[in-house]
């Protein structure tokens, strides 16, 4: 096994660390600060679901045309500028009076090119690390997703709280500026990877290969529905807790992070395969308790426990990335995270619509049930998938 060591001796991978950690915190708090402005201007359970997953959806028209580009452009040059876009807007969300049709469409322009930046940063980083190393630190940004959504939450939920939701956005955008200026400074020059057709025919063509190859295809679905209901569950955290859903969203990210520790460090290879299923399974049915409407630190205790499950996308992530073709990588990468993203936010939508009909506990442990009834149907095909890629190592 590798340590941590062998990882941070990777001076690149530092870089990406840190561009990472400030790019989560910030987007943490962009989240959260605009799904409480439009609850508080709509009250509506679907509505502040919609906003706080709202730069989700549209990922999906990014994958389907732009994600190409991933393979085209230099991520020292375009990731960067990517983040002073993001900046800007949430400057422009910071503004007082913008209408919730407003706020969501500039949200919702930003995701189709966030579905680019997603896959340049996941390529790179197996362009950095190499197989040996991938796991170890996927994991990492794993926990740092977690670490960072914690600081986040905090330190959104503190600008929330003290000063409202317009300075919270503000942090945001300082967030944005920070990872910009640390991928110009730090990051090496990395070349593309393809030169060619245009952009769109492109996009069409590596798509087709990735959804008509049985093993890509099932590693898709299985990343994409189970882990996206339960995202979708936790879009209800501020309905069904108010004030007090920073503690559900805290104990979530403390539970993925445990998972990606244990898992990513210290469990083989081999092992974490195995573990695929229960860990899915772990993922769903904690949430089940909230059927009977828990208090807010009895939520918080089946909420970690189940975000332990995340780790499972450990294994998943090393199968996926072993079964696409080097040359594609990056369009490759783009279009899981894509659609991890898609789905995470049509979950949240239909969650805030259960929510809305019923209640917000309801609705979340309708999520998870169906997430469990998805990661079970797609086993079978899964675990054939699996040990053919893994006898092929």
């Amino acid at each position: 096994m590798h340590t941590y060591r062998d990882l941070y001796a990777v001076r690149q991978f530092r870089v990406v660390f840190a561009a990472n950690s400030t790019n989560v915190a910030g987007t943490t708090i962009q989240q959260l600060a605009l799904s409480a402005l439009v609850f508080a201007g709509t009250g509506s359970a679907l509505w502040a679901a919609i906003a706080y997953l709202a730069g989700f959806a549209p990922q999906a028209l990014g994958a389907m045309t732009l994600i190409s580009l991933a393979d085209r452009v230099r991520p020292r040059t375009f990731l960067p500028l990517w983040d002073c876009v993001r900046a800007a807007v949430a400057l422009a969300l910071a503004r007082t009076g913008l209408p919730v049709w407003t706020m969501l469409c500039l949200v919702i322009a930003v995701g189709v090119g966030d579905a680019v930046a997603a896959a340049v940063r996941q390529a790179l980083l197996v362009d950095i690390l190499g197989d040996g190393l991938y796991v170890l630190g996927r994991s990492v940004l794993n926990i740092s997703v977690g670490g960072m959504q914690i600081l986040g939450y905090a330190v959104g939920g503190t600008l929330l709280g003290v000063l409202g939701p317009h300075v919270a956005l503000l942090g945001s955008a300082a967030a944005a500026l920070t990872t910009a200026a640390v991928v110009a400074v730090g990051l090496a020059s990395y070349p593309p990877r393809a030169t060619g057709r245009s952009v769109l025919s492109a996009t069409f063509a590596v798509n087709r290969v990735l959804f008509t190859t049985p093993a890509i295809r099932t590693l898709l679905l299985v990343q994409w529905v189970p882990n996206g209901l339960i995202v979708g569950a936790e879009a209800l955290f501020v309905p069904y807790a108010g004030n007090f859903a920073g503690i559900l969203f805290v104990s979530a990210a403390v539970g993925m992070l445990v998972g990606d520790v244990i898992v990513g460090r210290w469990v083989p290879t081999a092992t974490r395969l195995r573990l695929i299923l229960p860990l899915q399974a772990l993922l769903a049915l904690p949430y089940l308790v909230f059927f009977l409407e828990p208090t807010v630190w009895a939520g918080a205790v089946a909420v970690a426990l189940a975000s332990f499950g995340f780790a499972s996308s450990l294994a998943l992530q090393d199968l996926y990335v072993r079964a696409v073709p080097a040359d594609l990588r990056g369009q490759a990468m783009g279009l899981v995270g894509s659609g991890m993203m898609t789905c995470q936010a049509l979950a949240a939508a239909l969650a805030g619509g259960l929510a809305d009909l019923s209640r917000a506990g309801t609705a979340i442990a309708v999520c998870a049930t169906l997430s469990l009834a998805v990661g079970l149907a797609l086993h079978p095909s899964l675990r054939r998938r699996a040990m053919s890629l893994a006898s092929q190592r």
